[in-house]
Parts: C-alpha cells; structure tokens; sequence
C-alpha cells in the first residue's frame, strides 16, 4: 500500500524535530526493551541464572530490529511485547530461552517508557534553553525601549518592550526549573514481576539477594526504581511530567496570544517574520497572517489536555493494575513531547526573528501615553496639598473629553488641557506637567529589572 494511502499522523512528518521523533519512534522502543532483556540476563548471570556466553550472544543481536516479522507474530499471538520477545529469541537460537526469566511485560514496558521519558526530557530542556537565552538577548536590546502597556486589552501606562520580554521569559524559567526537576525524579517500574512483590525473582535468586538483584539492574540501566510498585511504576509520575509540560505550554500560549494581538494592524508593534514568497491566504492575496503564532497556540491548546487523561490513568487504575491506560499512553506521552518540541521550535524561530516596528510604537505612545501622565500629575499635586479625590475627577473630566478628540482621529490633546488647567496650575506648572508626560521617565523598574534578569538567565544557562 501506498503510505500516502493510509492515515499519516501531522507528527509523523509535519511538526517536531527529527530527534524528537527518533526518541518515540517503533524501532528506539523495540531498542529499549532489547537493552532491558540483555541488562536483565547480564545481572541475572551474576547469579548463577545465565552463562556469560549466552549474555553476549544476547548483546550481539540486540541491534537487529525486524519489526516486520515482529508484528506478523503479533497478528497470531496479540501482544507486541511477546512478539518482539519471540523474534529476539528467534535470533538467538543459543540464549534466547533465558529471555525475560522471572519479569512480566511491564518490567520491560514501563523501564522502557522512564529511560524514553528521561530523553524527550532532555531534548525540551535544550530547546528550553535556547529559547530563554534568545529571549534574555531580545531583552537586552529593547530593555529601555518605551511601549504603551496594556491591561483589560485597552491602553494604560507605558513600559519597556524588554520587560515585556521578560515577563514571558519570567515564566519559561519557572516552567525550565519544574521540567528540570520532573526530569530528575524520573524512576523506573524496576523489576517487580507481576503485581510488584517481586515474587519470581525472589524464587529465582532467594530474597536475600532481590535487593542486591535490582540495585545491580538500577547501575547497569542508569536509571532510579521506585521503591514500590504494583504490576506498573505508579501513573502519577505520567501526570507529574505531563502538567509540567502544559505549564510550559500555557506560557509559550501567552507568548504567541499576544505576539497575534500586537500584529494586528491597529497596533502593529511587533509581527512575525514572513517570506518574500509567503502566502497569506488563498482569497486575499495581501494578508500576513500571524500563522506561527496560531500554531503555536493551537498545539498548546491540545497539550493542555493531556494532563487530564494521565490523572484519569493514575486515579483509575484499580488495584494491582487494570489494562484501561495502556491505549491512551501510546498517544498521550509521545504526542505531548512531539507537540511541545514543535512549540518550542517555532517560538525559538519566533524570538530571534520577530520584527519590532519602532515607528508604530512611537505612534501608539503618541496617541495614548498623554493619558498615563494624568496618575503622575494627581501625585505631583496630591504631594503639594491638594484633595486627592478632587484632582481625580478634574483629570478624568479632561481625559474623557481628549479621548473623544483621539476616537475621532484628532491629536491627543489631553496634555495641552491640563497645561491651563487654573486649577492644576495651582500646585505645578505647565512646565512641569510637560516633564511628567514624557514617557520615557515613566517606566519605572522597566529597564533595571530587565537587564537583572536578562544576565540571571545568562548566568544559569549560557
């Protein structure tokens, strides 16, 4: 059949990094459980259970995948792991009866699935990295560089684009240090047998020797085991990993949200790069569409609900084990990781390569910064005696009437008001209210803190 005949998943091909996929890929995880067996016949020779020349005939054809015929048994037998077991053991016409002595499946599954976690983990953390140090770069270059600030999506007082910058790498920090710290508590099922007593082992080598036993398989597999655990490692750590990584998620949502308000054309500060040969859309040859943004948005939409499906796993595994995880966590985990590799690979695009349009951010300070000065000018005069509350509604008054002027495309003329204000000019004077409507004078911590974390992050990461 012709692949292109069939269903091809967007992560097969379309989103994520080569590396990304080889790490959830059918070949890595047949490579895996063929490390495990290998790793469990070589300890279980320490005991007298399997000869040393059987254990390197295991470890000379460990790399021969054939998943073909793999799965041409799984078709009589159902169960993929017994099909790969039975077509390693085939290659191994010496050894391949020692194969899987004392384990269950999920001895090998769930191994299997730690040492792959661990991985993926690895590879956000790098991509993480690099976009936090564009991120503390960008930073650095518009830390002083004035914009009008929005809250309730409406104009309100100026700030700095680099603090802007820094609140989205603010939270990405937050989301590297609780995916570095999942990353480190990762632990394997261990081998526990059937319902995680351990009991075959324990016929097998004496329970004096079971600790010992698994400590030799932790060393040998590079890889912590809980301590207890039933037929599986408990499902909580899948929960763990995953909301860890829809938090990030929900940052880099936050990112391209507002990367797709500011390029709207009203506001134009910023946008997104677009190619000389770029199509916008197929019905209007002029749009520039934020298209990565909404990209990125929309796998971060569909990461947030994986974290819901891993706590039905933990919650609803009855007792030793029921079976009702096992289909989901064959889509669940690898596409978690695909998605927030490609999240992360679009926003690194994205920071290095954003276009900031100074010109239209001059121009939306023009039109509404005169209105941030109004706070400045009620505490200039409030600190000389005057009625705090009285001053409010003066001022309100005169900014009600300048935004009228402003929504029917007129200059901002709130400042020019305020200037013959008698009253106002009570307390200061027009030159005065002129000094305390420059906007660069009122960004405030903007700048320092800014640069403060832009060199933290450097610092932890470059």
């Amino acid at each position: 059949m012709d692949p292109y005949d069939n269903y091809q998943s967007p992560f097969s091909w379309r989103y994520a990094s080569d590396a990304m996929r080889s790490n959830w890929s059918e070949n890595n995880k047949r490579r895996l459980w063929r490390r495990i067996w290998v790793a469990l016949a070589k300890i279980q020779s320490e005991f007298g259970l399997v000869a040393q020349d059987q254990v390197l005939e295991l470890q000379a054809h460990a790399g021969e995948i054939d998943v073909e015929a793999a799965l041409r048994i799984e078709a009589e037998i159902h169960h993929d792991l017994m099909a790969e077991l039975k077509t390693f053991a085939a290659q191994c016409p010496h050894s391949g009866g020692v194969l899987h002595m004392g384990a269950t499946s999920m001895d090998i599954e769930d191994n299997a699935d730690a040492l792959r976690l661990r991985s993926a983990l690895d590879l956000v953390l790098a991509t993480l990295r690099d976009v936090l140090l564009a991120l503390a770069e960008r930073m650095q270059e518009t830390a002083a560089l004035p914009i009008m600030a929005f809250t309730h999506i409406q104009p309100a007082e100026p700030s700095t684009m680099g603090y802007r910058f820094a609140m989205y790498a603010q939270d990405l920090m937050e989301d590297f240090q609780n995916i570095l710290k999942v990353r480190t508590m990762i632990r394997g099922k261990g081998f526990k047998g059937a319902v995680g007593t351990a009991a075959a082992y324990v016929d097998l080598i004496g329970i004096e020797n079971v600790e010992l036993f698994e400590s030799r398989l932790s060393q040998e597999l590079d890889l912590p085991f809980y301590e207890v655990s039933t037929q599986t490692y408990t499902r909580k750590q899948d929960y763990d990993i995953l909301s860890a990584l829809a938090g990030m998620g929900a940052s880099l949502h936050k990112f391209a949200f507002d990367l797709r308000l500011l390029q709207t054309p009203p506001i134009g500060e910023i946008s997104e790069p677009f190619g000389k040969k770029q199509v916008g859309s197929s019905a209007m040859p002029f749009k520039r569409n934020p298209i990565n943004a909404e990209k990125i948005d929309s796998l971060a939409r569909q990461l947030s609900m994986y974290p819901q499906v891993a706590w039905q796993n933990a919650a609803n595994s009855l007792l030793e084990r029921t079976l009702d995880d096992s289909a989901n966590r064959r889509t669940i985990l690898p596409e978690a990781f695909l998605i927030c590799d490609e999240l992360l690979r679009v926003a690194l695009r994205l920071v290095k390569n954003l276009n900031i349009r100074t010109e239209a951010i001059q121009h939306n300070l023009e039109i509404y910064a005169p209105f941030a000065c109004t706070e400045r000018v009620m505490m200039a005069v409030s600190k000389k005696g005057a009625d705090r509350q009285e001053m409010h509604e003066l001022l309100r008054e005169h900014a009600l009437t300048a935004w009228q002027v402003v929504q029917s495309g007129g200059v901002n003329p709130l400042v020019q008001y305020l200037q013959v204000d008698e009253t106002i000019l009570k307390w200061i004077s027009a030159e005065e209210i002129m000094q305390l409507s420059k906007v660069s004078a009122y960004t405030g911590i903007a700048e320092q803190r800014t640069r403060l974390l832009a060199a933290r992050i450097r610092q932890m990461l470059g």
